[in-house]
């Protein structure tokens, strides 16, 4: 995975982040979800590396960057305190502006870049995601039970990462395990998620988190109510993703942003590995789109 791309370690301000950079052209940032890492795209990232300078990192919490003790408020583990070392890692390879695609938690990662640092993105792909102020107020049993981790891995530091932990691999394979079994995530793509989550801190990071989107993150997004995205927007997301049946996710994304386009893909939740042509057929025309 990833051949041609060079592998960094950097010390920044607040944490210390790993990625890989490959590739020439216009720059632009992949950042994965949760329960996996920079890993997720390697079906994307070498042809994505035919026109751009890509730049793949795990967040602050995952893979191979730190893993902090989470502060009293969780402030730590915030998308503000994410999307700060993404923007500073940026800046520390030369790329004061670039484009960014994100799935899952790093999706709402470069939604809160978005506000917070307006100008450092020129064009922003999300991947299945909703906003999780929109979704909270929509919780009811269902959204419930499809999305327990947002109610588990939020209880009372050290319960859930306990339980996690000793069994790192039971969590991933109910997570990942019929992707693995179809040959969706490969053999070697599952060793990295594995190595990483059986680090000691790895379940900490991850339940903060969680700990950080429903507390200080949500405080923040109170705050920007009235803000909208400026750069260009494209959403994308599974079709077969149960939780999205249930709402127009243009529709709902237009109320956070100034220009949305998007698309529904023939996949579940994980577009990256399991829909990788769809989602270049969709990332590539927007990313080099010039006209705005």
């Amino acid at each position: 995975m990833f051949e041609d791309f060079i592998t960094r370690d950097a010390a920044l301000s607040g944490a210390s982040i790993h990625c890989r950079v490959g590739g020439a052209g216009p720059p632009l940032l992949l950042l994965h979800g949760c329960p996996q890492t920079h890993v997720m795209w390697h079906r994307l990232a070498p042809a994505l590396a035919r026109r751009f300078t890509v730049v793949v990192s795990d967040l602050r919490g995952y893979g191979d960057s730190s893993k902090p003790r989470g502060s009293p408020s969780h402030e730590n583990y915030s998308f503000r305190a994410m999307a700060s070392d993404q923007v500073e890692l940026m800046a520390s390879l030369g790329f004061g502006r670039f484009s960014a695609v994100g799935h899952d938690r790093g999706a709402r990662v470069l939604h809160r870049m978005a506000l917070d640092q307006p100008d450092v993105l020129n064009r922003i792909a999300l991947l299945d995601i909703l906003p999780a102020a929109f979704l909270y107020a929509q919780t009811d049993r269902e959204f419930a039970t499809r999305y327990w981790e947002w109610f588990f891995f939020v209880q009372d530091r050290d319960f859930p990462e306990t339980l996690l932990s000793g069994n790192p691999e039971c969590f991933l394979r109910y997570e990942l395990g019929a992707l693995v079994e179809r040959g969706v995530i490969t053999q070697e793509a599952w060793a990295e998620y594995l190595r990483v989550l059986s680090h000691p801190m790895a379940m900490h990071g991850m339940c903060e988190d969680y700990r950080a989107g429903s507390t200080i993150d949500l405080q923040h997004d109170a705050a920007d109510a009235d803000r909208r995205i400026e750069a260009p927007l494209l959403v994308l997301w599974g079709q077969a993703n149960p939780v999205w049946q249930r709402f127009d996710l243009l529709q709902a994304w237009r109320r956070y942003a100034r220009s949305v386009t998007g698309a529904a893909l023939r996949s579940g939740h994980y577009l990256a590995e399991e829909a990788p042509d769809a989602v270049l057929a969709q990332l590539i025309p927007f990313l080099t789109d010039r006209s705005f």
